[in-house]
């Protein structure tokens, strides 16, 4: 009797977890979501994950090469 009970609390647990980890990732709309839709956010946020990364390397980039162009200016600075 007692592992029927365990059992059924088990899997309204899951349930319940499986519902609230559904309302957090579709919304209060989940039923209404199509796949074209997902994939369109989908991708969506890739582009804007991609604009960022592409922004942090010539970031980096440009950091480069203002400091190797302030390193050539000590170094003729100093050979005068």
């Amino acid at each position: 009797m007692s592992r029927d009970f365990d059992a059924q609390l088990l899997e309204s647990v899951a349930v319940r977890r499986r519902r609230l980890r559904d309302a957090l990732l579709w919304g209060s709309l989940r039923t209404r979501r199509s796949a074209p839709e997902i994939m369109t956010r989908l991708l969506a946020g890739a582009a804007v994950a991609a604009v960022l990364c592409a922004g942090c390397v010539g970031w980096s980039f440009l950091q480069e090469q203002l400091a190797k162009r302030a390193e050539q200016q000590q170094q003729q600075q100093v050979g005068r």
